[in-house]
């Protein structure tokens, strides 16, 4: 016993030596040991993720359906002009300066359907305004009809199978015809012309079905229930002036048919 409490003191004594000066608890203190407070929080309960949800495709809009409920609902020329202008599912319009609708008198009783607007058509916002054009009026005015006639009789009304000028003035793609196909026929039933005349390939495509402009014109047939005149489009004359023989004898066509049906 006497062992033990030698030994107690000099522990004792060894510890004041240390510093510890006071008891303040039956357990000792590990100062090493970090307080509760500062230990780092375990990181919050993360919430299982919910799947993310399976996107649908967008329904797939056919662009001739969309023109044809479009144009039907059009119940006048300036209404069919608007909603022509509004038709953003046609890529050409994106690159076009203007939606080329129609010139000439509305009451005329023929009506010429171009292809598509060049250059200075895409600019003026009119079809026919080019060298064209100008060819035109000068070919039917042979015949003495003219756009700016006031007279239905001796009146012009011109529009295009296109109304938005292709890149590089390429040909339109069948895709292109058929999406304006509905847009043309509404105009057609609308302006309601006694006679139609089509001016090159991509018109007689449109109304008919067929090419071969070469072959088709001068030969009338019929087309949305209206009589149906082929001929070469004026540009087609620019470059080969010697088709103008022919291109006469199409026009005289014309002339003897309004006569006979006037």
């Amino acid at each position: 016993m006497a062992g033990d409490w030698h030994a107690a003191l000099a522990a004792l004594a060894w510890q004041v030596d240390l510093g510890v000066d006071e008891v303040i608890g039956d357990t000792a203190i590990d100062r090493y040991e970090l307080p509760e407070t500062n230990r780092p929080a375990a990181p919050p309960a993360v919430a299982p993720r919910a799947p993310a949800p399976v996107m649908q495709d967008a329904p797939q809009v056919d662009p001739v359906e969309a023109a044809r409920g479009i144009a039907a609902r059009a119940t006048s020329l300036e209404a069919l002009r608007e909603a022509l202008s509004a038709f953003d599912l046609c890529d050409l319009k994106k690159g076009a300066r203007n939606t080329v609708f129609a010139d000439g008198n509305p009451a005329a009783r023929v009506l010429i359907l171009g292809e598509a607007p060049g250059r200075e058509e895409d600019i003026e916002g009119r079809p026919f305004v080019g060298r064209a054009g100008q060819l035109l009026d000068r070919m039917f005015a042979a015949i003495g009809l003219a756009r700016t006639a006031p007279d239905a009789g001796a009146a012009l009304y011109i529009t295009n199978v296109m109304p938005w000028r292709p890149p590089g003035n390429r040909d339109p793609e069948p895709a292109e015809v058929a999406m304006m196909r509905p847009f043309v026929e509404r105009h057609i039933a609308l302006m309601d012309p006694d006679v139609i005349v089509v001016m090159g390939n991509t018109p007689l495509f449109a109304l008919t079905g067929h090419k071969g402009i070469m072959r088709a014109h001068g030969t009338w047939t019929k087309a949305l229930d209206r009589p149906l005149l082929p001929m070469v489009h004026p540009a087609y004359l620019l470059r080969n002036p010697i088709a103008k023989r022919e291109a006469w004898a199409d026009l005289l066509s014309l002339q003897a048919h309004l006569r006979a049906n006037g």
